[in-house]
């Protein structure tokens, strides 16, 4: 028999009753019922029940140890009688009538419950995530994870595309978030830089004649934590493809999103085709370009109906409207508690009106609307008895960050959500560029190196505001899975890119020096795409935050509290390194949640 065991704590059946077996694993539960111990004893693959009788030396060991530690038993399969099966295992049939035990790893006392959600705080889970880990739930999820990549990858190479190998040590990236910098020991006074995303290597693999390259990798950023984004590193499917067009990026990718979340969902249904959503549409209905489709739920814009308005609260300002139907009867508090959420947001309130029989209108702000207004609200909104109205008023990007979560809200407090859906669309047609309302200035919107709609015709003869990037995005219930674009491949173009964003020729050489030489050699056209295999994890597990979903996460403060990362360097190793440190001046750190959110404008920068 072999050393440690003969089966697995998941493997054992009727079919072994009467079986002599050796089993290894953790000791998950101890029960002790008339003096009899029952013993759940937990590895990788299951949970099997353990016997032991008053008396043995089997019981004196077991009934001293503590919850964790680690044996090894031998033992009879035998059946547990109808009575007493337990449906919820696998091995629920049979227990082993434990002869002898091996004590492989004694525990010290666990600073938290394994064996069930003993609510403890996610710092202590952090600092012992090595016990974390062993909870069912965080074992799927990583099991889970592993299942997930296995699939990417044979999906991937079945879909033509060829895994390759980028550098972990580069150059610094000027543009995005904060690199990682690493010290150049052999380079005094140089560093190189953690990848905060393979992209202009995978762009330099097309320039090089290969055609369909994708990598699971690995992706370093010095910014702040949310629950969709983990900071430090975190890891994304990265593709490229020559001589394609937009569709030709979404064909395969799509097929792949499709089969992953089909196999991995849980049943729950998927969206096929995926919707093709413009940028400027989805601002205007969902108040985002990450819409979450679970509900069918649509802003709607009134600016022009309140432009002239008396309505001091409407006049002159963006307004949008919700209308929810089969709402109207709802009680007082169920419209109060909405506009108590719409504060949460940072709103002065929210103003709304009941649609009632001949589609007369009740509620706060009713008689601030005239019966022209009346006839266009409910013209454009399609309104009818029953119908609840909510408006949000205020500059455009206000109204947007304010109405967007009021709408999925709404939606979820008037029965109008999906549950156990995965509800995709593609967000297409970026804009270039935007204006910063503070300097006036004209900066990338969201891709410098995409290729703008027109080429280089459009940089010359349209209003930069009005130029679109072949660029977009991949969404799922409201959270971006991946961000890609077709590659400006074209000097030329990439040039007058940077140049109305008021970055100069000598700046562009400079801080590009490597991607400019290569494409004066032969470029193909090409795009790309990386979806963030951590956030669809995060999707597939159903989890809310994505740390859930990576065995050995970092905090919110980008700490490892287990190994004790970030470290400080002693004297002579920082002399090695030739660093000298200057230390900032202490103060209080800010909560994690109140930090600036450093939005890369990196390409392809989903996690």
């Amino acid at each position: 028999m072999h050393r440690y065991r003969s089966h697995t704590c998941g493997e054992l059946r009727a079919s072994d009753v009467g079986t002599d077996v050796r089993l290894s694993g953790w000791l998950h539960n101890r029960r002790d019922l008339g003096g009899i111990l029952f013993i759940d004893l937990r590895d990788h693959y299951g949970i099997t029940q353990l016997v032991a009788r008053p008396g043995t030396p089997a019981y004196e060991a077991l009934d001293k140890l503590t919850k964790e530690s680690v044996v090894r038993v031998d033992g009879k399969v035998v059946s547990r009688g109808a009575e007493n099966v337990n449906a919820e295992l696998p091995t629920g049939e049979v227990e082993v009538e434990v002869a002898e035990v091996e004590i492989l790893g004694a525990a010290k006392q666990i600073p938290f419950t394994i064996n069930a959600d003993d609510g403890v705080n996610e710092e202590r889970r952090l600092e012992y995530r090595f016990l974390d880990l062993r909870r069912e739930r965080m074992h799927r999820n990583i099991m889970l994870r592993s299942a997930v990549i296995a699939a990417i990858r044979s999906k991937m190479v079945a879909l033509g595309f060829n895994e390759m190998a980028t550098p972990i040590l580069t150059a610094t990236s000027p543009e995005g978030a904060r690199d990682f910098v690493v010290p150049s020991r052999l380079n005094p006074g140089k560093f190189y830089a953690l990848p905060q995303a393979p992209q202009q290597f995978k762009q330099l693999f097309m320039i090089s004649g290969f055609d369909r390259y994708f990598q699971i990798a690995p992706c370093f950023r010095d910014e702040d934590a949310r629950a969709d984004r983990s900071p430090g590193e975190f890891y994304q499917l990265d593709v490229e493809m020559s001589f394609v067009e937009q569709e030709d990026v979404f064909q395969p990718i799509e097929k792949l999103m499709t089969e992953l979340f089909q196999e991995f969902g849980g049943g729950r249904e998927v969206t096929s085709p995926f919707p093709r959503i413009p940028f400027r549409e989805s601002m205007l209905k969902y108040g985002n370009d990450k819409p979450d489709l679970r509900t069918d739920l649509e802003l709607v814009d009134l600016t022009d109906v309140f432009a002239d308005s008396g309505f001091k609260a409407f006049a002159g300002k963006h307004v949008r409207a919700l209308a929810v139907p089969d709402t109207a009867d709802q009680p007082r508090k169920f419209f109060d508690s909405l506009g108590d959420y719409a504060v949460s947001l940072g709103a002065k309130g929210l103003a709304w009106v009941r649609v009632g029989e001949g589609n007369a209108l009740t509620g706060p702000i009713a008689k601030f609307l005239t019966e022209d207004d009346v006839k266009v609200l409910t013209e454009r909104l399609g309104l009818a008895p029953g119908h609840a109205v909510f408006f949000g008023a205020g500059e455009f990007d206000e109204v947007s960050k304010i109405m967007g979560p009021v709408r999925v809200e709404a939606a979820k407090r008037a029965g109008r959500f999906e549950e156990n859906v995965f509800r995709f669309a593609w967000i297409v047609d970026f804009p270039m560029y935007e204006k910063d309302e503070e300097t006036g200035k004209i900066d990338f919107s969201h891709n410098p190196f995409s290729m703008p709609q027109g080429g280089l015709e459009a940089l010359e003869t349209k209003d930069p505001l009005d130029v679109l990037g072949w660029q977009y995005d991949i969404v799922c219930n409201g959270i971006e899975l991946s961000s890609g674009a077709i590659r400006n491949h074209e000097p030329d173009i990439m040039f007058k890119a940077f140049e109305i964003a008021g970055y100069s020729r000598e700046t562009v050489e400079s801080e590009f020096a490597g991607m400019l030489r290569a494409f004066q050699y032969g470029a193909p056209p090409h795009g790309g795409i990386a979806p963030g295999v951590d956030r669809i994890v995060m999707l597939l597990a159903d989890e809310p935050n994505i740390r859930e979903t990576i065995a050995f996460p970092l905090n919110g403060n980008a700490q490892d509290l287990m190994m004790g990362a970030p470290t400080e360097l002693d004297e002579t190793r920082l002399r090695e390194l030739n660093i000298q440190l200057r230390k900032p001046v202490e103060k209080a750190a800010p909560k994690t949640d109140d930090r600036p959110v450093s939005e890369a404008v990196h390409p392809d920068a989903a996690r």
